[in-house]
Parts: structure tokens; C-alpha cells; sequence
């Protein structure tokens, strides 16, 4: 390990960076299990591998090797085998394997084609329980007749109302059911089945004889995207039973260890503002469901975003005693976990200047192991104990090249926003800061809204800190972790109240004395990139800005979104033909008579969030006004370029962005 830092961190280190996902603590505590994944930089091609790590100390053995991707790890309830998915055999289609803890050849237990998701052993030990979607037939045909397959589609029929998605295409006719895998033989049983409805967030109850699993059953779910209800299904007789529980789109249901209760994750019908909560209701029985976290100003998530690698939304986690829950809660830049009993009280399990992802409870709940991420490292598997005072961090993974890299300093800072409301951002500057000189500085503004900036390593602000610039970014308002109220401030009013917040931030830094306010840049991606476009078109405060993959008409993203029509529930909830006003009013394009900020436009040409004709509207009206511009497209790429694209493309854009910001404020 090197000494102390020598250089500045560059954009294609993000060859060399590497990140965890998928932790799991084994069943008696004494080990741990992981994907970490790395990126092969000579075929631009994502690998990831199997890990285990001792809990009491040493060294982590890499347990699978290639080039594939190994993730989703899961031991068996008796601790012997890992399952998990690969796609070692064909890097489009993943599989189900198993492997022996105690060493050996993986085995390859299914031979599915189609999408995997879900994966969770059966307490007794005998069966893998998934969701899956089944390739539609026309689509498998076509890629085993060589002549087909060259072609390519000849045309898409759609008949559903929400037909894509973001980073995965346009969906199949086929829908998402549950089945089950028998663990020793590959057998796979479909469970569900339908033409219209998708089963998904399947779990067992606790005796392996039944399953509990989220479906919408409105006659058309597209069109009804608030009607998510459980069910129980009994596996001997196939008998679906429904539960009684207050309407609003809920996730990731699990069972209580004595089969009584299901614990979920909900949102009151039709609030796309509402905080997601903690529910808990009976699996048979007249009581109603109950809202753990209804006294709590809490978001039950995992929502702290970065460019490395995401946080997962982790399933809540039963007590053996089944008095308490163990969630993610995203507060104040942070994402903790805390426990929630079911007498209402709350204490806190993990909470620092962190992030939790992936985190998993020995048996006996005597060991915790978990990611833990921060501002200056992308994170790593740690592990607590009952009764230690502190808690250990097991691995490593990029100590080698932080050790090398002079990120500068990043400072918290807490402020009033103008209506007197706090608010929370960060300052980075530049490594070898000299505060007796004048810097350029970037205003950086997160996409959403309903997500929150804060300590989780960001890739792209050091790079461009290293660049000499001083990078600021807060959480305005309309995004989560601080509270029902401050999300809920910008429903039907974007550009209002986050304007005024982004602008009082940008006022603090401003004022700093060694930044200069005649060289201020603005850039965001998503929401952030709509901000961008809004703060251009309503101040020339900045000298430069960068709108990436942004919104700028509200009314022509109607119905070209993955979102589809759901988009229109921020604003007002009715469509274009009933309140175009307010669609108008809110969009950036309406005001760019006033822009003059010199821009560059970047978006994906695959993007399904965002669709690539909203970057083009501002690339033509710039042109169209003379402002200095130009556009900057990323073929095959979604609208998460930025953190899971192709490498060499995430590192152009890192290029692009310094290039546009050096040329107008240095």
C-alpha cells in the first residue's frame, strides 16, 4: 500500500474502481459473502466475483474466477451452499448456480430463458424461490436461426400501455410470475400465471409451505398503478388468498418467524409525494394493517445516490422473537438502519457519515454484516457484533488506490434556504486548496427529485475538483431524507421553491472568499438536468452550464417516458388535453427566450426516462437563439450513463463536461 497520496484522481480511474453489492452474512455468523465487481478494461466488458470474508478478522478468499458476472449471492439455511446467478455461459442470459462452501466446481441448476429476479432459499433447504419472465417465443426463435438473428426484429406489436423500460428495453408480451427451482435437481415449477398481472418481491412463510408475493390485479394494472394488494398461496393446493390492506404501491413483503404477520413497504394510493413506510399486517386475522412509522417523519429507503455503484432497497428484517424490524432509512445525506418495534419504538442499529446497502443478520443475530460507503470511499463490507462497541470493517477492496489519491477536502454545511427552511449541502475544493485564491466553481444538482445527495463517493465531483474546481451540491427541496413536507413543497410547483433553494446555495458559495463569482458553473442529470435548464433560462448568474439528459417539456415527455402516463401525478394528475397549463408553466423550454448561458446538451440516444427529443428541444432552440452550444449523443446508452454505461463512453462524458466548463470559466 503506498505511503501517502501522489496524484489526483482522474476520470478513467473508473477502470480501476471496484464496488461490492450483494452481502450476506452466513448462517452461524462466521463468514461472509459477496459480488465484487470490476470492469475488464481491454473489451470494455463488466466482471464481478464471489467472495467470503471471515467475520472474526483476515484475509477475503476469492471463491469464483472468469469473466462473467457472479452476483446475488445466497447461503443456504444450513450454511453448505452458496446459490447465485451468472451469466458464465451466455452474457445475456443469466442462470442459477450452486456452489459448495466447502470448495469445488460451480453447477449450472436452471436453463431458463428470460429474466431472473428474487432469488431467496426455502428455509427447509430444498428449493430456490424466483420471480421470472419468460423470453417471448418469437424472440428465442429468432436467436437460434443464424439468419433471423442477423436481420433482427421485423416489427413490435404493442398492446400494453406501459411497454419499456429504462436500461432493460421494451418489456415481452410474457409477464413476471413466481416459480420455483428444486435445489438438487434444476426442476423448475411455474406457481403463478396470467396474461395481464405480474407477480414480483416473492418470500416464503416460514415452514417452506407457502409464499406471500405483490400483485396488481386491477383489470388493467397499466392504468391503475395504485391497486398493488398480497397474496398468499399455499403451495399444496395452490390456494391464493388475498390480504386485506389500505390501497398504494407496496414492496418487498417478508414473514414473520412464526408465520403470523407480513411486513411490507407502502405508499398511500395516488401520493407520488408520500414518504414510504413501514407496514406490518396480520396473515390471518381481523386486525387491520398498522403503519409502524406513521409517528416518524422517516423515508424507508435507500435512497442516497452515487456514480459507482447504487444502494439496494434491502427487504425489512424480522427479529427471531418477531417483536422488531431492522429497515434502511434515508435521512440527512445518510442512509442508516434502524429498528422498529412493532410497541412503536425506534432505535438506531447503524448511523454515522455513511451509507448501508446490502445487510444480513447471523441466526443466532449475534453478528451484523453490511456495505458501508462514505464520501471518500465507495465502499466496503463491515461487520458488527453484539456487545462490541464498535463496529469492523472486513474488507478493502480500493484502499490500494485511495491511498494514492489526493481527493482534496469536502465540508457539511448547514443553511437557511429563503423561506427559512434548513438545508444541507457540501464544498468540495480542489487537493493543494489555496483559500488565498479565486476558483471556478461548479453548482452540481441531483436528478429525482425524490433522492437525496450526501456521504457516498462521487466519481465525477472529485474529478472535477481535481480539475481546480470547487464543487458544491445540496438537497433543495422536493427531494427525500429530510421529511414529508420539504418533499411534498415542489408537487405541481417544479421550479419554485428548489429554484429558490438551489439560488440561496448558490449565494452562500458565492460569497465564499475564494470563489469567484464571475466563473460559476451549473450542471445535473435527469431533474437535475431540468434544473439546469430552468436556472438558465430564468438567471445568466453562470458563465457555463451542462444539461444532461434533461427534461424540458413537460408536455411532449408525456407519454414518451418509460413513466408514461404515471409522469402526470407531479402535476395535478390530469393529462395534457385536461391541464396543459400547468405542464406549460412548469416546463423550461416555454421560458428560453431569456437564455443565454453558453451550454452543452448530453444525452443517451437509448435513454426511455428521458426521451433524447427533450435534449434535442434545447439543442435546436440554443441554436435557434445563437447561444454557444452543442450536443453531445452516446449511442446504445440508457438514461444511467453516468453510472452504469460503458466505461469508455462514462469516461467521454467526464471529458465532455470538464472540456465545456474549462472553455468558459478558466
Amino acid at each position: 500500500m503506498a505511503d501517502k497520496a501522489t496524484r489526483t484522481i482522474q476520470a478513467d480511474d473508473l477502470y480501476i474502481l471496484q464496488f461490492i453489492s450483494g452481502v450476506q452474512a452466513a448462517p452461524d455468523g462466521n463468514s461472509a459473502v459477496y459480488a465484487q465487481h470490476r470492469i475488464i478494461r481491454e473489451h470494455e466488458k463488466k466482471a464481478a466475483d464471489l467472495w467470503i470474508t471471515p467475520t472474526a478478522g483476515g484475509e477475503p478468499l476469492q471463491f469464483t474466477f472468469g469473466d462473467a458476472v457472479d452476483r446475488e449471492p445466497q447461503f443456504s439455511p444450513d450454511g453448505k451452499t452458496i446459490a447465485f446467478l451468472s451469466n458464465r455461459k451466455d452474457e445475456k442470459q443469466f442462470q442459477i448456480y450452486t456452489i459448495p462452501v466447502s470448495g469445488g466446481e460451480a453447477r449450472q441448476l436452471t436453463n431458463l430463458e428470460g429474466t431472473i429476479q428474487s432469488l431467496r432459499w426455502a428455509p427447509d433447504g430444498k428449493r430456490l424461490l424466483l420471480t421470472f419472465v419468460r423470453k417471448d417465443a418469437e424472440a428465442v426463435e429468432r436467436e437460434k436461426d443464424e439468419s433471423k438473428k442477423k436481420l433482427g426484429v421485423v416489427s413490435r406489436r404493442i398492446t400494453r400501455t406501459f411497454f419499456k423500460l429504462d436500461g432493460a428495453g421494451y418489456y415481452p408480451n410474457e409477464r413476471m410470475h413466481v416459480w420455483i427451482v428444486d435445489a438438487a435437481t434444476g426442476e423448475a415449477t411455474q406457481i403463478t400465471s396470467g396474461e395481464i398481472h405480474d407477480e414480483r418481491d416473492a418470500a416464503w412463510t416460514p415452514h417452506s409451505d407457502a409464499i406471500v408475493y405483490v400483485s396488481n390485479r386491477a383489470s388493467d394494472p397499466d392504468l391503475a398503478l395504485h391497486e398493488d394488494a398480497l397474496f398468499v398461496r399455499t403451495l399444496q393446493d395452490g390456494l391464493e388468498r388475498r390480504i386485506d390492506t389500505p390501497r398504494g404501491q407496496k414492496q418487498l413483503p417478508t414473514v414473520s418467524p412464526d408465520g403470523r404477520h407480513i411486513a411490507y413497504y407502502g405508499v398511500e394510493a395516488e401520493d407520488p409525494w408520500g414518504l414510504t413506510r413501514l407496514w406490518v399486517v396480520p396473515i390471518d386475522g381481523p386486525q387491520p394493517a398498522r403503519c409502524l412509522t406513521e409517528a416518524h417523519d422517516l423515508q424507508i429507503s435507500a435512497a442516497t445516490i452515487n456514480d459507482i455503484g447504487s444502494l439496494p432497497q434491502m427487504p425489512p428484517e424480522w427479529s427471531s422473537d418477531g417483536t422488531s424490524l431492522v429497515a434502511q432509512v434515508t435521512r440527512h445525506g445518510q442512509t442508516t438502519l434502524k429498528r422498529f418495534a412493532l410497541d412503536g419504538s425506534v432505535v438506531d442499529i447503524i448511523n454515522g457519515a455513511g451509507v448501508v446497502g446490502a445487510f444480513s443478520f447471523s441466526n443466532d443475530e449475534e453478528t451484523l454484516v453490511y456495505f458501508y460507503a462514505t464520501m471518500r470511499d465507495p465502499g466496503d463490507v463491515w461487520v458488527r457484533r453484539a456487545g462490541d462497541e464498535a463496529p469492523v470493517r472486513l474488507t478493502r477492496i480500493n484502499a490500494d488506490f485511495l491511498a494514492q489519491i489526493d481527493l482534496g477536502e469536502v465540508e457539511e454545511v448547514w443553511f437557511k434556504g429563503p423561506d427559512g427552511n434548513d438545508l444541507q449541502g457540501w464544498i468540495m475544493t480542489p487537493p493543494g486548496f489555496d483559500p488565498t485564491k479565486s476558483h471556478p466553481s461548479i453548482l452540481e444538482i441531483h436528478g429525482g427529485p425524490q433522492v437525496q445527495y450526501g456521504e457516498f463517493f462521487m466519481h465525477e465531483f472529485f474529478t472535477l475538483a481535481a480539475q481546480g474546481y470547487v464543487v458544491y451540491f445540496c438537497n433543495p427541496r422536493g427531494g427525500q431524507g429530510y421529511g414529508d413536507a420539504h418533499c411534498r413543497a415542489i408537487a405541481n410547483q417544479w421550479g419554485t421553491v428548489d429554484y429558490a433553494d438551489l439560488m440561496a446555495w448558490a449565494d452562500l458559495v458565492a460569497a465564499k472568499p475564494y470563489v469567484d463569482p464571475g466563473r460559476m458553473g451549473v450542471t445535473g442529470g435527469s431533474y437535475g438536468g431540468y434544473m439546469t435548464n430552468w436556472i438558465i433560462s430564468h438567471t445568466d448568474r453562470f458563465q457555463a452550464a451542462v444539461t444532461q439528459r434533461c427534461v424540458s417539456n413537460l408536455a411532449s415527455m408525456w407519454g414518451s417516458s418509460d413513466f408514461n402516463w404515471a409522469f402526470q401525478e407531479m402535476f395535478g394528475n390530469r393529462p395534457p388535453w385536461e391541464n396543459i397549463e400547468d405542464f406549460w408553466r412548469q416546463s423550461p423550454i416555454r421560458y428560453f427566450a431569456d437564455v443565454h448561458t453558453p451550454t452543452l446538451v448530453i444525452h443517451s440516444e437509448a435513454d426511455l426516462r428521458c426521451a433524447i427529443e427533450q435534449g434535442e428541444q434545447v439543442f435546436v432552440a440554443l441554436k435557434c437563439l445563437g447561444v454557444d452550444t452543442e450536443m453531445i449523443r452516446y449511442p446504445d446508452e440508457p438514461h444511467g450513463l453516468s453510472r452504469q454505461g460503458r466505461t469508455d463512453r462514462r469516461i467521454d462524458r467526464l471529458h465532455q463536461i470538464a472540456r465545456w466548463f474549462d472553455t468558459y470559466l478558466f
